[in-house]
């Protein structure tokens, strides 16, 4: 397997792992705070270092199940992970305590190329 392949396939995995931590530390607690933004900051610059090696490996990001739910789990993750700042920055008590919900559907889209990343590189 090419090393890039690998560098990318850990910095994604990384950015698993934080991405996770955060979302659902943040849906257990009942609540969003502060160190929870460090944990969606973090997979989302994971993310895109990987993705973007993936990128410069294969040329392109495919017309397919997996680019282009690859393209929208970004978006939304930077979509979320700006909107959570600006909650936490007003102080805005009641979106600080349902922002969880947001948090996990924007999760359970970005696993979908995540998924499907993993048999993209089986195959």
């Amino acid at each position: 397997m090419p090393e890039q392949i690998i560098i990318a396939s850990i910095l994604i995995f990384v950015a698993l792992l934080l991405y996770s931590i955060g979302v659902w530390s943040e849906r257990f607690a009942g609540r969003l705070k502060v160190w929870h933004l460090l944990f969606f900051w973090g997979g989302l610059c994971f993310d895109t270092a990987g993705t973007g090696i993936m990128f410069e490996f294969a040329g392109q990001i495919g017309f397919d199940v997996h680019g282009i739910t690859g393209i929208l789990a970004i978006l939304l993750m930077f979509i979320h992970a700006i909107w959570a700042t600006a909650v936490i920055i007003r102080k805005d008590e009641k979106a600080i305590v349902n922002f969880h919900h947001f948090s996990v559907f924007v999760w359970l889209i970005w696993l979908i190329p995540f998924i499907t990343g993993l048999f993209v590189s089986a195959g």
